[in-house]
Parts: C-alpha cells; structure tokens; sequence
C-alpha cells in the first residue's frame, strides 16, 4: 500500500530531498500535501510533476499566483499559517515529514499529532521548544515520531530491537563534525563572514542549519530533542567531534557495548528510512568504502570558543521555557548574522542575554510557550 506524504517545506534542503526520495520510489510513496512560505516557484514546479491533493503558501501574499500557476490542474491550493497547521488533520494523510526550519514548525506538528499521525520529524526545534508537551500529546493521541535528523535517525536505529526488551542506553553519544571553524582561536573567529560560514566541510544544508553547525548550536539543540526522543538526561548524552563525518551517532549500553550507525553523509539516507520504517528498500545512495577513509579521528568539543552548547547544556539544566528562549533568540541572531547586522562572535552573547532577561517558566502551557517566543524575540532583537 502506498504511504501518502505530507511535505511541510517542500522547498527547503530537507523538503527537496524528501521530495527526490519521494518520486524515486512511486510504488512506495506518493504527495498528498506540498507547502512552502515564498519558494513558489519551486512549489508549483513540485505540484506540478507530482500532482498532490493539497498545496499550501503560508505567505497569503503569493496565493494569487500560486493559484493561477495551478488553476488548470486538479489541485486544491490555499494559504496562511492557519491553513498550514489544518492541513495536516486531512485523513488521507499517512505520514506528516516536519521539514520545516525553526519555531514556525511548531503549531502544525502539534496539530499533526493530536491528529495521530506519524511524524517524520527533521524540524528540531519542535522538541527543543516544547519537548515535554510533544511527548505527552504523542502518548496521549498514539501518534509517533520517526527522526530524519541524521543523528537522532543513527540512534533511532541502534535502539531498534532494543528497547523493548529492556536493553536501556547507559549514554548515547552524539558526533558533530566541528564545522568549518573546527579548531579556530577567538581571534580568527571574529574576522568570520557570513560566506565562510555557509560552507560546512560535510553537508550540503539551509543557511541557518549551516550557522548553527558552525557555532555548535546545532549539536545543542540535537542534544535536547535526543532528551526527549530518547528519554535520555543530558548528563548521559556526550558530544563528541568527528571531523570525517561516517560515524553519525552511537549509543553505549549497560555491558560497555557501542552500537554505532555509519555512512556517508546524505540526508536522504535518513529521510527514506523513516518514510520506509520499519522496512529497509534498496537505493542507489553512493556506498561507504572503509579503505577511503583509513583514519577515522575524535575529539572534544571547544565550549570556550564556541558557547552555544554550553548554552544549551544550561538551557535543558534550567527545563521549562527555557529551551524555548533559547531557541528564539538563537533565531534572531542567526537571521541577523545572515544579514551582517552582528558579528559571529555576537551570536552566543545575544543569546546569553536574552535567556537571562525573558521570564522563566518551570511548567509553561502551550499558550506560555507561544508568548515567551514573541517575548524572547522582541528582547533579543531589541540587543541590536
């Protein structure tokens, strides 16, 4: 039987190769749902070879043209935030694939759950925000989520066949590849451009993604959602620098065994495995050979040079909404490096600020999350 998508972010770096695994494999999988903010282009060149049911623009202000691009075709297209978190109710609806970038993935992925969807989560920040209403909603509506990140989807699959038997991870163990500053003094970190910066060693991402993996916030904010994908304290979670990219994360359990999953780096790998769970298909991913890669190294990660994982540490040690400061402001001051209006090394101090400055909540609702991000994007924009 084939799996109906929904794509949230079609256009972005993960939406599009979601989109390739997708098309690749129509016997397995077809679009039901394409949605996208301003890419239209893109999103009308996707609905058009994939014929989906539904197409979403949440920016209402290219709806018009959307709509006439796919007037002739048997397409139904709406527009708006609001149509973005409804559209996931639709029952036609197997898998909801959360590709969208930051806290905008939030409302529609909770809505997916409390629909009992399967979720194909890649968008990290809905567990860093609200992990902890995340996990009650799954268990409440039996709703599942399968990561796409390629180290949550690397322990993922050690823990298959696992963790119901009782065999319970004493440490999962979380590599980063360092980015391309891997190794550089303060001195050399404040002459950073945003172009330097967008060229990761490994992978190819979305801009943001790329700034994170540079300043290390990335392997924070993986560190949270692996809390509460995995039920794992962050006491138990060690990041670990390997620069070469193959082992993308290992787990460590009671008997002092390691399972490690390892590969080259492409995301697709990831994302055709959770669309495919709990079955494996054949691909024509590029293979590993062990003989390229004679050396494979490790080290610890420089948290005096690069804050933003202590940071997050503190964060998740605090709990409640602060992840979710964190999050916002780390959002403003990525956006506002992009943009040369900070420096790199401007980043982690923004961020500092605001999560010392915006009200900390031990046991928000989802109202108190929705309100603390307005309130520590107003702080940390206000900073500049």
């Amino acid at each position: 039987m084939t799996k109906k998508i929904a794509i949230l972010g079609s256009t972005g770096s993960i939406g599009t190769q979601t989109f390739d695994v997708i098309t690749k494999n129509p016997d397995l999988f077809s679009v039901e749902v394409l949605t996208a903010h301003s890419n239209v282009d893109l999103l009308i060149q996707q609905a058009i070879a994939c014929n989906p049911n539904t197409v979403i623009v949440s920016d209402k202000n290219n709806y018009k043209y959307v709509f006439e691009q796919l007037d002739k075709y048997d397409i139904k297209v709406f527009a708006g935030e609001e149509s973005l978190i409804d559209v996931v109710s639709m029952d036609s609806i197997d898998i909801v694939v959360g590709a969208l970038v930051g806290y905008a993935g939030l409302l529609p992925i909770l809505n997916a759950i409390k629909h009992g969807k399967t979720i194909a989560l890649a968008n990290k920040e809905v567990l860093v925000v609200a992990g902890q209403l995340v996990n009650a909603l799954c268990k409440k509506h039996e709703a599942s989520i399968i990561p796409i990140d390629s180290e949550h989807s690397a322990i993922f699959q050690c823990l298959v066949g696992e963790m119901h038997v009782g065999n319970i991870p004493e440490k999962l163990i979380l590599t980063a590849s360092g980015g391309p500053f891997r190794g550089y003094t303060q001195k050399q970190l404040s002459t950073i451009r945003v172009q330097e910066a967008l060229k990761h060693p490994n992978w190819e991402m979305g801009s943001k993604v790329t700034i994170d993996s540079a300043t290390l916030m990335n392997k924070g904010l993986e560190m949270i959602e692996a809390k509460w994908l995995f039920g794992i304290e962050p006491d138990n979670i060690e990041i670990i620098i390997h620069p070469q990219s193959i082992i993308h994360s290992a787990v460590q359990f009671i008997d002092g065994s390691i399972k490690a999953q390892m590969g080259l780096p492409d995301m697709k790998l990831p994302i055709q495995y959770a669309l495919s769970y709990p079955t494996r298909i054949a691909s024509d991913f590029p293979r590993f050979n062990f003989l390229d890669y004679p050396e494979l190294t490790f080290e610890k990660p420089d948290v005096s040079n690069f804050k933003n994982l202590s940071l997050a540490f503190h964060a998740i040690e605090k709990d409640g909404n602060m992840p979710c400061i964190m999050n916002a402001a780390n959002e403003v001051a990525v956006e506002a490096f992009l943009h040369e209006t900070i420096s790199f090394q401007d980043i982690p101090m923004l961020i500092e600020k605001t999560m010392q400055s915006v009200t900390h909540i031990l046991e928000p609702t989802i109202d108190e999350y929705i309100e603390t991000h307005k309130e520590a994007t107003i702080f940390a924009q206000s900073l500049m």
